[in-house]
């Protein structure tokens, strides 16, 4: 895809949200520009901030101390880290991509991340969050929660409600058409019908508000909005099903090999064996 096909306000450059409610108010600056082009731009931004942050320790000594109340708000998309890209793990395979839960990763076993942190860490292994394009896939990760009894985990669906969505027909209204899988920028077909191919809706038919999924239930208690995607497992004896979440909520996640992020590796590291 050139960058001139390019149409979906989902090229993320950065996450800014006040720093007790990462789905509330957030917006991400777009750029009309390539994932290489992003990146390469994302490693300046790192310098420079590195370079300002090697200043402030020097001058500032409660330096931990800002570090621990300004590490949440404008948080960037991890860089693909080119040795963990190398020695991903692969624990299982389909159609030329391989998957990991992060339960069955030693180093990761136990831990829950939010949806943001969820793609980071994905990301830094040359992956995202799983996208789900097709009921084979689909039907294969309903698998793994089953046979593992896993709770929940975040895939890489995502609401479209932020800026750069605004004034979009063909996305409304957005609880139908405004979903989207943020890894490969793929649109997910409308939540109120089977999917074109598949056999069954993935979407659950329950929620907190007894309504079929997304409801977005959460922002009527507290004003947050269930902006991101999840799987739960049978959480209202509804069996393994698609829900929409607020993106704070922490998850364990499977994250899947992520093309953009295995070729731009490939081509700025020689002779790396991915």
């Amino acid at each position: 895809m050139s960058c001139s096909d390019w149409k979906d306000p989902s090229q993320y450059v950065r996450w800014a949200t006040p720093i007790a409610n990462d789905s509330h108010d957030n917006w991400f600056a777009r750029m009309d520009v390539c994932e290489s082009d992003v990146l390469l731009f994302q490693m300046r931004i790192v310098c420079l901030v590195l370079a300002a942050c090697a200043c402030a320790c020097l001058a500032d000594p409660a330096i931990n101390q800002i570090r621990q109340v300004s590490n949440r708000p404008g948080r960037f998309l991890s860089l693909p880290n080119p040795q963990k890209c190398s020695n991903r793990p692969k624990q299982f395979f389909y159609k030329g991509h391989n998957y990991f839960f992060t339960d069955h990763v030693p180093e990761l076993a136990g831990r829950k991340f939010d949806w943001l942190d969820g793609r980071n860490i994905c990301r830094e292994y040359c992956m995202d969050l799983v996208s789900m394009e097709t009921q084979e896939e689909n039907n294969m990760i309903f698998r793994l929660i089953q046979q593992n009894d896993v709770p929940y985990i975040w895939t890489s669906g995502r609401l479209c409600d932020f800026k750069g969505c605004e004034g979009r027909p063909d996305l409304e209204p957005k609880n139908i058409f405004g979903w989207f899988w943020s890894a490969n920028r793929e649109k997910i077909q409308p939540t109120n019908r089977t999917p074109a191919g598949w056999g069954y809706n993935p979407w659950s038919q329950t929620g907190h508000k007894k309504q079929r999924q997304p409801d977005n239930a959460e922002f009527d208690i507290n004003g947050t909005s269930e902006s991101c995607l999840s799987i739960l497992n049978n959480v209202y004896n509804d069996g393994i099903a698609w829900h929409d979440v607020a993106c704070y909520h922490e998850k364990p996640v499977v994250c899947e090999d992520s093309d953009e992020l295995l070729n731009y590796v490939a081509s700025t590291n020689s002779g790396i064996r991915l």
